[in-house]
């Protein structure tokens, strides 16, 4: 009796203590997001204040500023055409997935579809160190052993500074992002769907060219755009090996420029609140609303994939 009377009283106390263990984990949660919500606002507030400056402050011509392709912040007429750092920005992020997706499908293929065994215990440990090694050690070695490749490669008449090296290194880099994703796409397709498959008499390459690509289409789409999107915004790497020239590129050994790099190498010597520095701001508030576009379609992807 004394011991059912002793565990009736514990009761209520560990009850109550469950709830109060639940309410304040409840509580961490949404101050965690509600901190997570008001930085994101916070960062969009302020770099669109900054941003839309350059049009509603300065009066610079937003024509201007996305169409033109004269790019000349000093003298006394100065012109802000962004043009060619967000048509080099384009060209060289999808020059990338162009490269870095077939190698990374393949990749994630040969883990999971062709060995899985000795695929997994070899290659992933390659693809998870590619991840981690930092964008400057990609740009350096862009810089000394690509950039003379590549103008070794031409005869000299280009000095290897480009498109094509910055294209090759952003390759490289988004490469385990895209191979990470595809595998886990991989990974999680039911094993019955291939049985399946090879019951009907298919064989392998069969069946992963008519039924899991196929399939995994979306999730694969999903990896090359967020692969895109860490291309779109690199700086450092890019800054390099691209050369720099603020002129719309018309080959892949032309030297370019990208908005991230227009952003790193001249944000230090303008002034706050002059045209130049909002004009900088403008052109990360493309990036920003690039990102977002980015979001949306792997959204949509994400929605697809599950229907």
């Amino acid at each position: 009796m004394e011991n059912n009377k002793a565990a009736a009283d514990n009761k209520p106390r560990g009850f109550a203590r469950h709830r109060r263990e639940d309410m304040i984990g409840k509580i961490y949660t949404y101050l965690c997001v509600l901190m997570l919500i008001v930085v994101i606002v916070a960062i969009v507030y302020f770099v669109a204040s900054k941003g839309l400056a350059t049009f509603f402050k300065d009066g610079v011509s937003p024509i201007e500023f996305l169409f033109g392709t004269n790019w000349s912040p000093d003298g006394d007429n100065p012109s802000f055409g962004a043009l060619p750092f967000i048509g080099g920005s384009f060209v060289v992020s999808m020059l990338a997935a162009l490269i870095a997706g077939p190698l990374s499908i393949c990749a994630a293929l040969f883990m999971t579809e062709i060995v899985p065994g000795k695929g997994k215990r070899i290659l992933q440990p390659v693809i998870e160190l590619l991840s981690g090694i930092p964008s400057v050690v990609y740009g350096f070695i862009g810089l000394t052993v690509l950039v003379p490749f590549i103008s070794a490669l031409t005869g000299g008449d280009s000095l290897g500074y480009g498109v094509a090296a910055g294209a090759l290194v952003l390759s490289v880099m988004i490469l385990p992002t895209i191979t990470s994703i595809a595998a886990d796409a991989l990974a999680s397709l039911p094993r019955g769907m291939r049985e399946a498959s090879y019951a009907l008499g298919a064989t392998r390459w069969q069946t992963i060219y008519r039924v899991v690509l196929p399939t995994l289409a979306p999730s694969l789409w999903t990896g090359i755009i967020l692969g895109i999107a860490r291309a779109f915004g690199e700086a450092l790497a890019v800054q390099m090996v691209i050369g720099n020239a603020p002129f719309l590129p018309t080959s892949l050994l032309t030297s370019a420029s990208t908005l991230t790099s227009v952003i790193t190498l001249n944000m230090t010597n303008t002034s706050t609140g002059s045209v130049q520095n909002n004009v900088l701001w403008s052109m990360a508030l493309m990036l920003l609303f690039m990102t977002f576009v980015f979001i949306i379609i792997v959204r949509l992807l994400q929605r697809r994939n599950k229907l």
